[in-house]
Parts: C-alpha cells; sequence; structure tokens
C-alpha cells in the first residue's frame, strides 16, 4: 500500500465489515481490526447483547483476539483501527496494551474517550480519527433511525 491515508482506508473497509455482522445481529454497529505490519491478527464486533456484557465492545474483543494470537499483552507494534471512537473503558483497554495506533472512523460526542479531560490513551499512541468518516457514522445513523 502507498501510504497511511490508503492503507487506514482499506484496513477501517474490514472494521466497517465488522459492524456490518454488529448490525445484522441488532448490536450496535460498531467494528474493529487490529493489523500487525500489514497482517490482520483480529477482527471483532460488538456483541454487548449477544454475550449480555456491557464490556463486550468491538474493541475489547478485537484487543483480547490480538494479544491472543501474539502471546503478549503489548499491542505496541500493532493499529487497532475502529469504526467509532473508543469509549473511557476501551481507551482504558487500549493504554493497557499499549496500542501502538489507534485510527477512528467517526467521533462520538457523547461517549467518546475524548470528552475525558486527562488523556486516556498511552502518551506514545499515535491516533488518526475521521477515516471514512461518512460510512461510519452513515452505518450508527441507519441502526438508531430503526430504534425510535
Amino acid at each position: 500500500m502507498k501510504n497511511n491515508s490508503d492503507k487506514d482506508e482499506f484496513f477501517m473497509r474490514l472494521a466497517i465489515e465488522e459492524a456490518g455482522k454488529a448490525f445484522t445481529r441488532d448490536e450496535v454497529p460498531v467494528g474493529a481490526v487490529v493489523v500487525a505490519g500489514d497482517t490482520v491478527i483480529a477482527r471483532a464486533h460488538n456483541l454487548t447483547v449477544t454475550l449480555n456484557d456491557p464490556t463486550a465492545h468491538a474493541e475489547m474483543q478485537a484487543i483480547t483476539s490480538a494479544t491472543e494470537w501474539l502471546g503478549s499483552r503489548y499491542l505496541n507494534e500493532c493499529t487497532v483501527y475502529v469504526t467509532l471512537e473508543p469509549c473511557a473503558m476501551c481507551a482504558g483497554a487500549l493504554f493497557w496494551s499499549q496500542a501502538g495506533t489507534v485510527v477512528f472512523g467517526c467521533s462520538d460526542p457523547k461517549k467518546g474517550y475524548s470528552l475525558v479531560s486527562d488523556p486516556l490513551l498511552h502518551p506514545a499512541t499515535i491516533v488518526r480519527k475521521g477515516v471514512l468518516e461518512s460510512e461510519c457514522s452513515g452505518l450508527l445513523s441507519r441502526f438508531f433511525s430503526t430504534k425510535r
């Protein structure tokens, strides 16, 4: 892939596919993909309803899968792609896993980690936001319009 922008869009499309899986399960459509180098090592989507577990966010599922695949609790050489800005809980997990880079699609003005005044991600974590933002937010809008 040519540059970070092309790479980010490619892997974000995979995260959007995961969000689509959540949508079909009547879960809030958030998807996450963890990449090491150019290899996808984890794919996940929200499972909070399916597992009856409020912590079963896409990021949490992806972090668990990725660390298991790596045999390490650290993701410092990985990029985590997620369709929606992580919440404070997920940002904390990304902090503890020392995620190298976090790329998210759309901001979450109600529950996103950026609402908290102190930085929640590891100081070394690189953040890129707004990747395929309209596609990510569109899926969420469609989902919530069916709930109103």
